[in-house]
């Protein structure tokens, strides 16, 4: 078989229904603690799931890539995020309008569905770098819940162009912790969605805010305040992320003036097989910028590109803590350039 996880794709689409598996767990064991089952599968579930399975080197036959990228099955895997995405909003609404819940368990609940719209941003991700007109519109969509839409033009044609340089706010400088970094490229990533293409970013943010608009009229404005949190927390999950994936890789300026060519010695990778599955591929970073347009399930493991210790949702909790993101990741960061 060319794609030894093609059957493990599916469990991706177990993330959009978070809010819906709280809701579960809440009815079976009348617990309101579950309502806060997002934040848990992220930072505790997750690292679990990946120590538990251990890592996937195997890469795609050439032979076989065509034939892969070609495959309807798993287009259909990221194009069924998006229902399943907006029904867990939809109903959350409900459950926020109900005056059913306490404020403590529906801050809970707005970090589930924040979690379902931080992923959804990498659904995006996925379907935005596509030629396709469909697959593009369908990434707004995705990005509407967040109110991040400028993300689909600042990723594509500025994070892609200036990655790994000073210029590039997604990228995190060496020594920089976190809570540096964050108002820096949430600014920054602004600045350079409006100075690319204002229109597609002014059009991606009337869509966000048609959709709390709807989401206000349908049931009531008590759920503005929870929708404005799930989008800053599904933010934060996005940077968090952009801040491990190129922490302290620097491409150096040549002789003219002109950056080096982006390399896979530029990107910070994980091969732990649960964070890949529910990331699409997201983790195999350094094959994503050499080929942008390859779709997940053809992006390599590249051994020669540097390697996190750990997952990306075991690496996002250290990335909270400088003191300790900085003593495991700063000496590796010095050896990636000793031996560029």
């Amino acid at each position: 078989m060319s794609d030894s996880k093609r059957y493990l794709w599916p469990l991706a689409l177990l993330t959009p229904v978070l809010p819906l598996e709280a809701w579960l767990l809440v009815k079976a064991t009348g617990l309101g603690v579950f309502w806060w089952w997002g934040p848990f599968f992220t930072y505790a579930l997750m690292p679990l799931l990946d120590a538990l399975q251990g890592r996937d080197l195997a890469n795609p036959a050439e032979s076989a890539m065509a034939a892969l990228e070609e495959d309807r099955y798993y287009r259909w895997c990221t194009y069924l995020y998006l229902p399943l995405q907006y029904l867990s909003l939809a109903c959350a609404c409900a459950w926020w309008a109900s005056g059913q819940l306490s404020v403590l368990d529906s801050i809970g609940l707005a970090l589930t569905v924040g979690v379902v719209g931080g992923i959804a941003i990498n659904t995006a991700h996925e379907l935005g770098h596509r030629r396709g007109r469909g697959e593009r519109r369908l990434a707004l969509v995705a990005l509407a819940q967040s109110f991040y839409g400028h993300f689909f033009v600042e990723h594509n044609r500025g994070h892609h162009v200036a990655v790994a340089t000073p210029e590039d706010p997604s990228s995190a400088r060496l020594g920089e912790s976190f809570w540096a970094f964050l108002p820096r490229t949430l600014i920054g990533s602004v600045k350079s969605a409006w100075r690319i293409d204002r229109r597609d970013a002014l059009q991606s943010w009337a869509l966000s805010m048609a959709l709390f608009a709807v989401l206000a009229a349908c049931f009531g404005m008590k759920v503005l305040p929870y929708l404005l949190l799930q989008a800053a927390f599904a933010i934060t999950l996005l940077e968090v992320v952009n801040y491990i994936q190129h922490y302290g890789l620097v491409r150096r300026k040549r002789a003219d003036g002109r950056y080096e060519r982006c390399a896979a010695r530029h990107s910070w990778n994980a091969a732990t097989v649960a964070s890949n599955v529910a990331l699409f591929h997201l983790q195999r970073h350094s094959d994503h910028h050499a080929n942008a347009l390859r779709r997940y399930q053809t992006l390599r493991h590249l051994a020669d590109a540097p390697q996190l210790p750990w997952g990306y949702p075991a690496m996002i909790v250290l990335a909270y803590v400088p003191p300790l993101w900085r003593r495991l990741m700063d000496r590796r960061v010095e050896a990636v350039h000793e031996v560029a």
